[in-house]
């Protein structure tokens, strides 16, 4: 997992460390020290922390204007013993939501797994999110047949075009639209 690293393509129109509106703003990594883990599998060391520790994270890009955010993923999600949904939420989530950020893209591949609680938090995000949207990009079967059976699915977006989407070959912009697009049409 060590090898994994976020996403580096956008780096030239976005920086999260860089961006004052940014909950990762200012944040130092090493390029050399391995200080993250999940378990005892070392992760490279420009993923973000939020008080999980066995899930972490990447901005890859906000955009304030469009109000929308692009969010990496990575190891496993457990709301049932960390309540990672409850620390993402209110540690990073509910900070770009005063920054205006209401719709969110949340890219799954390196989720490995998501053990499910409640689902309390993720309907108060997805009630104050109003107009915005949430969306799962390539989460793996297994890891949207949990959020499914746990009826979060109602609260993020999943399937269809959303689960084998080319995101790297994209833009965020181009990202962004064909998500908007895609979830137009599924409201028609």
């Amino acid at each position: 997992m060590h090898e994994i690293e976020p996403y580096y393509q956008w780096r030239d129109e976005y920086i999260s460390a860089e961006d004052e509106r940014s909950p990762f703003y200012n944040t130092e990594y090493s390029e050399l020290y391995f200080d993250k883990q999940i378990y005892n599998f070392l992760l490279h060391p420009q993923w973000d922390e939020f008080g999980s520790n066995t899930l972490y994270l990447k901005v890859l890009f906000a955009d304030y204007d469009r109000r929308y955010a692009i969010i990496e993923l990575i190891g496993e999600w457990n709301d049932a013993i960390n309540n990672d949904i409850m620390m993402l939420k209110r540690d990073i989530l509910e900070l770009m939501m005063d920054e205006g950020i209401d719709k969110f893209i949340l890219i799954g591949e390196n989720v490995l797994n998501f053990h499910a609680s409640d689902d309390s938090y993720y309907e108060e995000w997805f009630q104050e999110v109003e107009d915005g949207w949430i969306v799962g990009v390539n989460f793996s079967a297994h890891v949207i047949t949990e959020f499914k059976e746990n009826n979060i699915d109602y609260y993020i977006n999943f399937g269809g075009a959303f689960d084998d989407m080319p995101w790297r070959t994209l833009k965020p912009l181009q990202l962004f639209k064909k998500i908007e697009e895609l979830l137009t049409k599924r409201l028609n």
